[in-house]
């Protein structure tokens, strides 16, 4: 029997944000990613590395970047997601334990050889990149970082049912950039899906007897094989000591 992991680039959904306020222009910002990852399924971790180009389509200088860190989400009672869910009359989160929240750590980002400085933000799950110079209309900044992340039970899009995982909104990424500004928002069980398009290589490392669902190509051939999505009944059976690597790819795809 295998086990499961559905590992998503980012969900549509439409979502009133400072994009409607002003007719959009004809650029767009491009994010291009290229994400390494391997799961823990004993102590339900990512261990990652990110590397992305940013291009800036937009007629403007920037001197920062937004990110999202949206797995903060999950880190405690005081996040925009927690008072949402509690607001919404849902106390699951609200009276769950310390293993069954999540969040986001190790971050470290660079551009080259440099280090950049991060300014926090009225949300956990937001924070601002300042970058080492200005990135001018029509450059590109290739920015690194590794990451981890304690994935939550499930309260919402990401998280894990004993050895089941869902894992979205799960990376650092920037915020949109579009002609009205920033559009930097935290993580919200109802809403929050306005990303930049991109290129997407993705490569997760794990247990061999996982069978991985994922937006894009997958460059594994044999990893939809009809024998290897039998299952037998509710068990779950013991994690394999080998591990594979299986790489998704994706080009001109919403986050």
């Amino acid at each position: 029997m295998h086990k499961y992991i559905v590992l998503t680039l980012g969900l549509l959904a439409f979502v009133h944000s400072k994009a409607q306020q002003t007719n959009q222009a004809n650029w767009q910002q491009r994010v291009d990613y290229v994400i390494d990852a391997q799961l823990n399924d004993t102590n339900h971790t990512l261990a990652a590395k990110l590397k992305l180009t940013y291009t800036n389509n937009s007629p403007n200088e920037l001197t920062f970047i937004y990110f999202h860190l949206w797995p903060n989400a999950y880190k405690n009672r005081n996040t925009a997601f927690a008072k949402q869910m509690e607001e919404n009359n849902d106390l699951s989160f609200y009276y769950s334990s310390s293993e069954e929240k999540g969040y986001i750590d190790n971050l470290n980002f660079t551009t080259g050889n440099t280090s950049l400085k991060t300014e926090e933000t009225n949300h956990i799950d937001i924070v601002k990149v300042v970058l080492d110079k200005p990135l001018k209309s029509g450059e590109k900044i290739e920015i690194s970082t590794p990451f981890n992340v304690k994935i939550p039970k499930v309260f919402s899009r990401l998280g894990h049912e004993n050895q089941d995982y869902f894992i979205t909104q799960w990376y650092p990424k920037p915020a949109v950039y579009d002609v009205n500004g920033w559009n930097e928002m935290p993580y919200l069980n109802l809403g929050e899906f306005y990303s930049e398009f991109g290129s997407f290589k993705v490569s997760i490392t794990l247990p061999e007897n996982y069978v991985i669902a994922a937006t894009g190509e997958c460059s594994n051939p044999d990893e939809y094989k009809a024998d290897g999505l039998e299952g037998t009944g509710d068990s779950v059976p013991a994690s394999s000591k080998e591990l594979k690597t299986v790489t998704f790819t994706a080009d001109n795809v919403h986050d």
